[in-house]
């Protein structure tokens, strides 16, 4: 069991030394992405807002 416990450690040093390595690149990825979804999500609610003030369903 205690060999099972220092593997799972030495796997995610390994899989967070990476992480160090690429500094603030994941940072800057996760931000771009999270804009474009934002965007994506607003250019769609403004379509279907149209959509429903087109068929009077809009509140």
């Amino acid at each position: 069991m205690t060999n099972f416990i220092y593997w799972l450690g030495d796997v995610f040093n390994a899989f967070f030394n990476v992480f160090e390595k690429l500094g603030n690149v994941p940072n800057y990825f996760f931000i771009v992405v999270g804009f474009l979804g934002l965007f994506y999500w607003l250019n769609m609610q403004k379509k279907f807002n149209k959509k429903a003030q087109e068929q009077n369903t809009l509140r």
